[in-house]
């Protein structure tokens, strides 16, 4: 599964939102829960892009393009012959004034601005009666008057633990922040979350793709988990470092339970790699019956399968999908959404030791910390634990 990265006119324009809202009193975690990236990587993006306009970052691949084009061009003899001459070459290349290019659209800010305390500085700067104030202002007389709410302290407890989770987990939604406040102790329903949430600027609608029809005709029959390593899931995942050099992630996760088993970066993987993740993971956890992953070179390579022949503790054999099918490794896939979306989308990684370390860090969280919406609202840890136990 491979996604897409921010490109230097995106990181442009989420800095100049970043901008914007620092200068409405917004904090570096709300700011960066907006633009959807963690704090180191706003700090890195703000060091390497700061000051730079969309055009500046946009003039690198334009010089790019068009040093790739002279020099296709400069292979043919007959252009040569033509740039023999200072006009010739001139025409050839096309250095003639063309037009600057149109000023970036300018993003509208929300107003900010409080009527009723400009509406009480007016009356102590100046002077005048309240109606005179509210009529310049705009402000309706019995809006000025209404009392303030005071909020109980248990409600500003909620509030604060509410932005604490949206800050910790930028991707995490009410229904997360409520899975996770109700294992916590608090005794709050899921509709009093949701509007708090919404008051306090959090809530974030994401696009949702519609999710690929099973067949009904029994065609695809999958190795069903019954309990707890049964059945092991592995996908690759792709990301780059700054220096845009690839990073290659291997995913295993159990499927019944969930739980993310290990999580191995690097610059590649090939099948020997994989049988040593393999390896490591037999000697922690109970080898499973099946394997299931897609028909990449190294998932079906002799390593792979000598393994699984040679294994002395386990009959392990390998439970392919069809060729073009990802819906049939559907636990992977899932696992792979979430990956993306709560981690590499938020990380900008400099090294593949680093990646290796926040990635882990974050395997953690998933098992431990993070709520799962298939395990009514268990961590995998925990389920695979009590299913263990069972």
């Amino acid at each position: 599964m491979k996604g897409t990265r921010h490109t230097a006119e995106q990181i442009i324009r989420k800095l100049k939102t970043a901008e914007q809202l620092i200068a409405h009193s917004k904090t570096v975690a709300d700011v960066c829960r907006v633009i959807e990236v963690t704090q180191p990587t706003y700090h890195r993006w703000r060091q390497q892009y700061g000051g730079m306009q969309a055009e500046e970052a946009r003039r690198p691949t334009q010089l790019e393009k068009e040093n790739a084009r002279l020099k296709k061009r400069w292979q043919k003899p007959s252009w040569r012959r033509r740039c023999s001459s200072p006009k010739g070459f001139c025409e050839a290349v096309g250095s003639r004034r063309g037009k600057l290019l149109s000023p970036e659209r300018r993003c509208a800010a929300k107003r900010t601005s409080r009527c009723d305390r400009a509406v009480t500085v007016l009356q102590d700067r100046y002077r005048a009666s309240e109606r005179f104030i509210c009529r310049v202002v705009g402000q309706h007389r019995s809006t000025q008057r209404h009392p303030v709410k005071i909020v109980s302290i248990e409600e500003g407890k909620l509030r604060n633990r509410l932005r604490e989770i949206a800050a910790e987990h930028i991707r995490w939604g009410r229904r997360m922040a409520y899975r996770l406040l109700r294992r916590e102790g608090w005794t709050v329903n899921h509709k009093r979350v949701q509007r708090l949430w919404r008051e306090e600027g959090l809530q974030r609608p994401t696009p949702r793709k519609r999710k690929r029809a099973r067949t009904a005709d029994g065609s695809v029959r999958r190795h069903r988990a019954e309990h707890p390593h049964q059945v092991w899931a592995m996908d690759f995942q792709f990301d780059a470092t700054a220096d845009g050099r690839r990073l290659k992630f291997l995913n295993v996760i159990d499927e019944h339970s969930r739980l993310c088993l290990a999580i191995r970066v690097g610059r590649r993987c090939k099948a020997k790699d994989v049988v040593a993740v393999l390896e490591e993971l037999t000697s922690l956890y109970p080898a499973p019956a099946f394997i299931r992953s897609d028909n990449g070179p190294e998932f079906i390579a002799e390593a792979l399968r000598n393994w699984c022949e040679a294994s002395t503790t386990t009959t392990t054999s390998t439970a392919y999908i069809a060729p073009g099918s990802p819906w049939e490794n559907g636990f992977a896939e899932s696992f792979n959404g979430r990956f993306w979306d709560e981690f590499l989308n938020t990380e900008l990684f400099t090294t593949a030791p680093e990646a290796q370390i926040l990635a882990d860090r974050w395997r953690w969280e998933y098992n431990s910390i993070r709520p799962h919406s298939a395990l009514q609202g268990r961590q995998p840890l925990e389920a695979a634990q009590q299913g263990a136990a069972a």
